[in-house]
């Protein structure tokens, strides 16, 4: 299940997110995957997206050329809200604790899990372990024993750090597109190549 949790988180960054930057934004995201690389970091091993508030506005403006005003807004919101890793992370445990307990899920349970986990995961607060709590509205609501957290919550930790990682590089890649948008994107800064 850890292994799953962290091919999607991965896929997640590298595919969606990069994807976004390149046909929306038309930008390199090699680029912006080198300048959010100290928010990832921070975020991997605190995991905790508001923790890492302060080092993702860092990176925005130091590293990818978001104005402070854009970034100053848009990254405080997304550390509330963006929370697509928790998503991921509950429809990962959700089908791994139906596999487990011998549970079949119909076409609706699926849809049910992805409505749930993604209604869950945006009111989910920006601070360690609060995945694992909003986990039992997703798994309630396709009828899964809320026991089975108790074999999650060993090795939540260790997801909560790969979940956080994707939020915090979501938040920096919408800060990103928003930036460019408004044309508060310096793209001498965004195309410097970056010290690691």
């Amino acid at each position: 299940m850890i292994g799953v949790a962290y091919l999607a988180s991965i896929l997640h960054v590298l595919v969606v997110y990069s994807g976004l930057l390149a046909l929306l934004g038309k930008l390199n995201p090699v680029r912006y995957l080198r300048g959010i690389l100290d928010a990832l970091v921070v975020a991997f091993s605190s995991a905790s997206s508001s923790g890492t508030l302060p080092i993702s506005i860092r990176c925005a403006r130091k590293n990818l050329g978001v104005s402070e005003g854009v970034s100053g807004f848009v990254l405080p919101v997304g550390a509330t809200i963006n929370m697509d890793g928790t998503a991921i992370y509950q429809g990962v445990v959700a089908l791994f604790i139906a596999q487990l307990t011998g549970i079949e899920l119909s076409m609706m349970d699926y849809g049910m899990i992805v409505l749930t986990g993604t209604l869950a995961s945006i009111g989910t607060a920006g601070v360690p372990g609060a995945g694992l709590i909003m986990l039992s509205i997703v798994l309630s609501q396709v009828g899964l024993p809320l026991e089975a957290i108790a074999v999650i919550a060993g090795i939540d930790r260790i997801l909560d750090m790969a979940r956080t990682t994707v939020n915090v590089a979501g938040d920096l890649m919408v800060t990103t597109l928003v930036g460019k948008s408004e044309k508060e994107l310096d793209f001498e800064i965004y195309n410097a190549p970056h010290k690691q």
